[in-house]
């Protein structure tokens, strides 16, 4: 064993990837940080390598085995125990226990990984899709093994470092949004990602090593006999260990043998789920929205190479099921009348994509450790999705535990060599457990709370007055604004910011051995304080082609016409002259007729329907990123219809603003409806990159 201590040492240290790092404070605004993060040549003190102590742990294994082994009878344990100076049984291969399988292994420590079917978990990761890693887990990922969180952000895709938040499901409104950059940047942390569950998986394993992890076996009973843990396999066999940790997730065996058998709690809430290639227009300035409607609600989220993934969450009795190939209608059923960020998304899904499961979690306990048994991750702390931070509290959990063990077997390895004896008569086991447990269930606790309440919004939401509420639903037509959700809308933009930073922040002090810094490439647009005070420059930010979109028609990932072989009506883009000053406004016009009538400096839309005049409206693109219409019809009209379900019928001569998901109405036939649409511009920043990725 002495022998592997130093190519393990050698590994970690071709592993380890030198980052920029600045000083930080609180004081440091999103421009003032990206400023200095693209100008500094400081570097960050990398991860300390496995400690000399626990080397020197490794090391008197070797060096006293054959007379442990001998004193094993007197001592009660298990000869195979014997011949390692400490060690700890994982039951489970998931994110939690390969984490902390990883950090005890990068500290010395003896460690077996048993699960029952590691390709099942990575199956489990393609059902479930991406997950979202966010900077508290980054950060504890980097105390663990900072090669590791490399190579994990490397494969992610970063959405904290643009907007984030909650809109309204049927007008696509910003309701609050979130900002996931700032507290990151300003506490040295590292920004927000989306990584594929099999990818994450697939990096950890092979950081473990096959080695540690015995695949085809999984924990079915065990026994705490005072001085070691005899832990039962599925294939009949029996290993035994100083430790056990189950982090064999919501349904946890260990669990159910160490605290009783208790079911896990339905949420009220069944989950469709899907990834398709779509990229949104603006993916350049949102990363994940969460779209609410009274008892359902609908997320989506950026996970990179033109692929976005999403979760539409309906209240209903568990144990539901769709007739084969008809999750889409139901969804379509569900959600189609609502914002176009979830019903594009829906549609761009095929049917053989979309897959369901109820939702649940675990109710808090105040104790999940006994002996020298404890609990971590789901098996622990189950969580709904709502927070995102599921994965993260295992990652947490895995971190300091492995910390709180590692200090134990410094304060044994001294005893020992003061006191003599083994090393593991000093440590006090059911200790450390119980100062593990102690340290992760408040925070744990509050972050479960947090994503039990954002679903309890969801249910209560509603828009308009009469929402939800039969005998008052005629009241939904007047689009009165319902006071809990103005209420709810105040209350969060006075808590929110502070959750977001404990949640995020709030666990930093505990990661010893990583020095606050950040890196080059996490950076955000200097507009990003901007964008979320002002919603309209949030939309004036888009890079994006507009276009006129048969109302009855999807549109289409690429290219000029629908599935039905309708055209898609191009809208005229201005641009600002190169060399031009920032606030020069020019202009484009789009004539919107029967006939083909190009301006001078712009384009024609050519609808031949019934009712459409030669000359019918004007659309002006102006270089500010805005668009005006302005009815040109000597008879017929042109009416408005807004996402907000608002009609009007246009004043003749006089400009009114459009928005992405307005409708046009050209003239009295219904057939002459046409949606403002946006599509990724394929030349621009991610667009390019994703939409290349999109249509490979």
């Amino acid at each position: 064993m002495a022998a592997h201590v130093a190519p393990l040492s050698q590994s970690l240290l071709a592993r380890n990837r030198i980052n920029a790092a600045i000083p930080l404070s609180s004081s440091h605004n999103v421009v003032t940080l990206n400023r200095r993060l693209g100008c500094s040549n400081t570097r960050s003190t990398p991860r300390r390598l496995p400690s000399s102590r626990a080397t020197a742990v490794r090391a008197a294994a070797v060096s006293d085995a054959p007379s442990r082994v001998a004193d094993s009878g007197s001592s009660g344990l298990d000869p195979t125990l014997a011949k390692s100076p400490f060690k700890v049984i994982v039951a489970g291969a998931g994110i939690g226990g390969l984490v902390f399988a990883l950090a005890c292994k990068n500290r010395g420590i003896d460690v077996e990984v048993y699960e029952r079917d590691l390709t099942a978990i990575r199956g489990e990761g393609q059902y479930r899709g991406p997950i979202q890693i966010q900077s508290n887990a980054l950060a504890a990922l980097e105390a663990v093994d900072l090669g590791v969180a490399e190579e994990v952000m490397s494969a992610g895709c970063i959405t904290g470092d643009r907007i984030n938040g909650l809109c309204d499901g049927l007008t696509g409104e910003w309701y609050i949004k979130f900002d996931t950059f700032t507290p990151a940047a300003e506490g040295g942390l590292p920004v927000t990602r989306v990584i594929s569950r099999m990818t994450l998986q697939q990096i950890l394993v092979d950081a473990v090593g096959e080695g540690i992890i015995r695949n085809g076996s999984t924990v079915v009973d065990f026994h705490d006999q005072g001085k070691q843990v005899a832990v039962k396999l599925s294939d009949g066999s029996t290993v035994y260990g100083d430790m056990l940790v189950g982090a064999d997730g919501i349904r946890s065996k260990v669990r159910d043998l160490l605290l009783g058998v208790t079911e896990p709690t339905y949420s009220d809430y069944t989950c469709y789920t899907g990834i398709c290639d779509f990229v949104p227009h603006d993916i350049e300035t949102v990363g994940y929205r969460v779209f609410l409607g009274h008892r359902q609600y609908f997320v989506s989220s950026d996970v990179g190479y033109g692929k976005m993934q999403w979760y539409a969450f309906y209240n209903e009795p568990a144990g539901g099921s769709d007739p084969p190939g008809c999750r889409k209608e139901r969804l379509m059923q569900l959600f189609g009348h609502w914002a176009d960020g979830v019903v594009d998304l829906i549609q761009a899904t095929p049917e053989e994509d979309v897959l369901r499961r109820d939702i649940y979690d675990r109710i808090p306990i105040f104790q999940w450790s006994k002996g020298r048994v404890t609990l971590m991750g789901d098996a622990a702390h189950a969580m709904q999705p709502n927070m995102g931070q599921g994965g993260c509290m295992a990652i947490e959990d895995g971190f300091q535990l492995a910390l709180d063990l590692d200090k134990a077997l410094e304060g044994a390895r001294k005893k020992s060599e003061s006191k003599g004896g083994e090393l593991r008569e000093h440590v006090d086991v059911a200790g450390v457990v119980l100062q593990y447990e102690g340290e992760r269930r408040l925070r744990a606790g509050a972050v479960h709370g947090m994503a039990r309440t954002a679903a309890i919004m969801a249910s209560t939401y509603r828009a308009y007055l009469g929402e939800g509420f039969a005998p008052l639903s005629w009241l939904v037509n007047w689009r009165i604004p319902h006071w809990g959700k103005m209420g709810g809308q105040v209350v969060m933009k006075l808590f929110m910011p502070g959750m977001l930073k404990w949640v995020l922040t709030g666990n930093t002090f505990a990661l010893e051995g990583r020095a606050p810094y950040c890196r080059i490439t996490d950076k955000a647009s200097e507009n990003l304080a901007k964008w979320m005070e002002d919603d309209d420059a949030l939309e004036r930010a888009t890079e994006a082609e507009w276009f006129l979109l048969p109302a009855a028609d999807r549109m289409p990932l690429s290219g000029t016409t629908t599935d039905s072989g309708r055209p898609i009506l191009p809208l005229a883009v201005a641009v600002t002259p190169e060399g031009a000053p920032a606030s020069t406004i020019t202009s484009a016009i789009t004539i919107v007729g029967s006939a083909e009538c190009a301006p001078a400096s712009g384009a024609a839309a050519v609808i031949s329907l019934p009712g459409v005049e030669e000359k019918h409206c004007r659309i002006e693109s102006r270089s500010d990123h805005t668009f005006y219409v302005t009815d040109l019809s000597q008879s017929q009209g042109t009416w408005i219809l807004r996402v907000d379900g608002a009609r009007s019928k246009l004043t003749p001569g006089s400009p009114t603003r459009l928005h992405p998901g307005d409708s046009l109405q050209f003239g009295p036939n219904p057939e002459a409806l046409f949606r403002i649409k946006l599509r990724k511009a394929e030349d621009s920043g991610r667009g390019k990159e994703a939409i290349a990725a999109a249509t490979a």
